[in-house]
């Protein structure tokens, strides 16, 4: 079932780009996440994390990139399934090698 979420992504990408924007003409940080929070109804703190995240995603800021987290994620769950075929494998190897000692 998908995640409800409370500002659609439209609004959020907008709100980032506003501020980003606005830091850029004002040339300062300060107060720029609240002014334009307050113009979009969206919490500061909020805005200042999706603001966050798209610096991150375009370069800007180092860290992770969304594309790059959920290419991590894959490749967790690969590992995770590649470990249980694994396992299974190494068992039934296990139980076939106590059979044929034991048909000896």
């Amino acid at each position: 079932m998908a995640v409800q979420r409370r500002y659609p992504q439209e609004l959020r990408r907008r709100a980032a780009r506003l501020v980003l924007d606005a830091r850029d003409e004002a040339g300062g940080r300060r107060g720029v996440c609240t002014r334009v929070g307050q113009q979009l109804g969206v919490p500061p703190d909020t805005l200042r994390g999706r603001v966050h995240r798209a610096e991150i995603n375009e370069g800007a800021r180092p860290g992770t990139t969304a594309d790059e987290h959920a290419q991590l994620v894959a490749l967790e769950r690969e590992v995770r399934e590649l470990r249980r075929a694994n396992a299974i494998v190494k068992a039934a190897s296990r139980l076939s090698s106590r059979r044929s000692s034991t048909a000896h």
